[in-house]
């Protein structure tokens, strides 16, 4: 399991990254607060608070990790 941060600063920023984690086979977590809710759920990533990064967990192989976060780079608040 890899983990990284993400600031989704806009509605198409969330609809891109759903697009993009959606893409996959594997599971993606969104970690925001006590909050944990499904990468893949565009109305979960609605209900957080996007004022602060996101945590995202990937649960996928190392090469699998890899080319998700080549996808989402441009998200990452790290």
């Amino acid at each position: 399991m890899k983990k990284f941060s993400i600031h989704l600063q806009s509605i198409d920023d969330v609809r891109r990254f759903v697009t993009a984690a959606c893409s996959q086979t594997f599971d993606i977590d969104i970690t925001a607060d006590r909050y944990i809710v499904d990468a893949k759920s565009i109305l979960g990533l609605f209900s957080l608070d996007h004022s602060k990064p996101i945590t995202v967990e990937v649960h996928a192989t190392a090469e699998e990790t890899q080319s998700f976060y080549e996808l989402v780079k441009e998200f990452t608040a790290d």
